[in-house]
């Protein structure tokens, strides 16, 4: 293989000699976007040569998550920052924590960013004003991975099938509970996320699709992921509806759910929820939880790093274009 010169570097980024020389060797006096754009070019081209610490972490990878309090969330946190700590010195992951109940703050952070980008990765709500604001920064030129939830579906998206998903629970429900007499509800965050709203059309399509006279889905409920609101959802409902022989529920409200379930003298159901959890490994381990879906959080952190990379041109991976692939936990395989 030729050895790659500067003239090389020069060509691709666009630049001179000078400044591709400036930039590998330290000197500074080059603004940021600048100096990416020559070390973007000497890594595409395998320049061999060791790149100065003054250029650390200047190819910047933003995460933008949600939630942080619950599992699920800080599962995908801590795999980020695993997966970060094993880079390249000169590429950073920089986790952030946005308010999904406020979008239009959302999506403004999306537009206007603390610090220069070079790619972005980000759990969006689904609203108008968040998802204009992440096909903006796609229109930007950078590379922008959808993790978790698909808001815009021409932009690249790396997590599971959330509607096969809900089929899949949906699957297990009546068959758990085949000739059994009774309906079932739903629990979930709300109507801001696809993935949410798709776990639930899965699961009433499938139920629809292998209809059972003796049975019915009644009722989808809105929690937010909030403990009380989820409780006293679900306990009314059992209240009012004496038949109710199945509970799903599509988002994170495990422990609260776990909760009402445990009530001393409340009939036992059938429930399957999602994320493997400390919450959900005691439900599944004392019976008061049937199955879980997992979503691996840690493969999709790897993934969609992996494909941030190599829209970047930095690595030569093929990555997988299927979503990733969800587990089934029951108490048999914890």
């Amino acid at each position: 293989m030729a050895r790659i010169t500067l003239k090389d570097v020069s060509e691709a980024a666009g630049v001179g000699t000078a400044t591709v020389e400036r930039v590998l060797n330290g000197r500074g006096g080059v603004r940021p976007t600048t100096a990416e754009k020559v070390l973007l070019a000497a890594k595409r081209l395998g320049y061999r040569r060791a790149l100065p610490d003054t250029h650390r972490g200047i190819l910047r990878i933003e995460v933008i998550l949600v939630r942080p309090e619950t599992s699920f969330y800080s599962r995908l946190n801590h795999a980020f920052e695993r997966i970060a700590a094993l880079l390249d010195k000169s590429i950073t992951v920089h986790r952030t924590f946005a308010r999904e109940n406020d979008p239009v703050e959302f999506a403004h952070y999306i537009a206007h960013p603390k610090a220069h980008r070079s790619a972005l990765i980000v759990v969006a709500p689904d609203h108008p004003d968040v998802v204009q604001s992440v096909r903006a920064a796609a229109d930007l030129g950078i590379p922008v991975v959808q993790i978790m939830t698909r808001p815009a579906p021409e932009l690249p998206y790396v997590g599971i099938d959330n509607y096969a998903a809900g089929r899949t629970a949906g699957l297990f429900m009546a068959h758990m509970l085949s000739g059994k007499a009774g309906s079932f509800v739903a629990l979930c965050h709300s109507g801001a996320y696809e993935n949410h709203r798709e776990r639930v059309r899965g699961f009433s399509d499938y139920l629809a699709a292998h209809e059972d006279r003796r049975q019915s889905f009644t009722e989808v409920m809105f929690d937010f992921d909030d403990e009380m609101k989820t409780m006293e959802l679900l306990s009314g409902a059992l209240a009012r509806d004496p038949e109710i022989i199945g509970v799903y529920s599509a988002g994170g409200d495990n422990r609260a759910v776990a909760s009402v379930l445990r009530q001393p003298g409340r009939r036992p159901v059938v429930w399957v929820g999602h994320e493997l959890t400390e919450q959900t490994r005691s439900a599944l381990a004392d019976g008061t939880m049937s199955i879980v879906i997992d979503q691996a959080p840690e493969v999709q952190a790897r993934r969609s790093i992996d494909l941030t990379l190599s829209q970047l041109g930095l690595i030569e991976v093929e990555t997988a274009a299927e979503p990733v692939r969800f587990l089934t936990v029951t108490a048999e395989n914890l």
